[in-house]
């Protein structure tokens, strides 16, 4: 997903005037939407790899229960045929 920003017409241009708040407070949200992108991003090419991995050899994922102790082993298996 790719989320883009629409270059917006500044305050003189819609005839508007802003005092410095409101400015600093915009500038403020843009820098946050900019590390949220990033952020994203990372998580993006984390999933990314873990996917490739998967499809690419056997990943197995060995869990125990908190409530009973047993231990679980989950193979997920992409559509390669797995080799040893």
């Amino acid at each position: 997903m790719v989320l883009r920003r629409r270059p917006e017409k500044s305050a003189e241009d819609r005839g508007e005037s802003k005092d410095k708040n409101s400015i600093a407070s915009i500038q403020k949200l843009e820098d946050r939407m900019d590390a949220l992108d990033r952020r994203l991003d990372n998580i993006d090419s984390m999933v990314t790899a873990v996917a490739e991995r998967v499809m690419s050899r056997p990943l197995v994922v060995n869990v125990t229960c908190p409530h009973c102790g047993k231990g679980m082993e989950i193979a997920l298996i992409g559509t390669e045929k797995p080799t040893r």
